[in-house]
């Protein structure tokens, strides 16, 4: 792997960006996001709920009617900790910027975990 990283960005240009990268993330992500999610098991229904979204319906009523998981109403996961989350699920949560329901950002492409796939949302970081 290291040679990888060197032949791309030069000598040692990768290894000090990489970490840098790193620490950006962990202060700028904190170590907990409150999260809200949309599970589909099917690509298809997991699409048509991305429709739903983008033609301005809230977040929250969209994991209402779409979402399989069980979480509390409107996809609501609450507080979850750095390490309590499935690895694309947390890189994708850490990554997005904080938004309401009303204006949500979330994932785009859907992220495709071992649970099925999840359209995430941020609502706040510490």
């Amino acid at each position: 792997m290291p040679p990888k990283g060197k032949s791309k960005g030069g000598k040692g240009a990768a290894a000090s960006g990489d970490n840098t990268d790193k620490k950006e993330k962990g202060s700028k992500g904190g170590n907990a996001v409150k999260v809200r999610h949309i599970l589909c098991e099917k690509h298809s229904k997991i699409m048509e709920a991305m429709e739903k979204l983008k033609s301005g319906m809230k977040f929250n009523e969209v994991a209402s009617q779409y979402s399989e998981d069980k979480a509390r109403q409107g996809g609501d996961l609450g507080w979850m900790t750095r390490g309590s989350m499935v690895g694309p699920f947390q890189e994708a949560a850490f990554a997005l910027s904080n938004s309401t329901t009303d204006k949500p950002i979330y994932t785009d492409p859907p992220v495709k975990t071992k649970f099925g796939y999840h359209i995430i949302m941020v609502e706040g970081k510490k």
